[in-house]
């Protein structure tokens, strides 16, 4: 018997979660795919961040989807997305 060890995997947005109320909107998306690519891009540069959303993205993935970072963050975030268009 194999046993792996698997991390629960996060939701690509989050919804109403309290772990992300102090965070800073760094920018709104319209679509969840474009709102994961910019957060690939932080994610790749270790900047800490999150999607999150006030309501769940409708069955083609679009809504008011908010990429966050700690507060901290922000100034990194947000020269880090500066002039990176998909």
């Amino acid at each position: 018997m194999s046993v792996f060890s698997r991390k629960p995997r996060e939701p690509p947005v989050h919804l109403h979660d309290p772990r992300f109320d102090g965070w800073e909107t760094v920018e709104e998306y319209e679509d969840v795919a474009t709102a994961t690519a910019f957060a690939g891009r932080l994610t790749e540069l270790e900047i800490p961040n999150a999607l999150t959303a006030d309501h769940a993205p409708d069955r083609h993935g679009r809504g008011a989807i908010y990429l966050q970072v700690p507060g901290d963050q922000y100034d990194e975030a947000t020269v880090a997305l500066e002039g990176w268009d998909l």
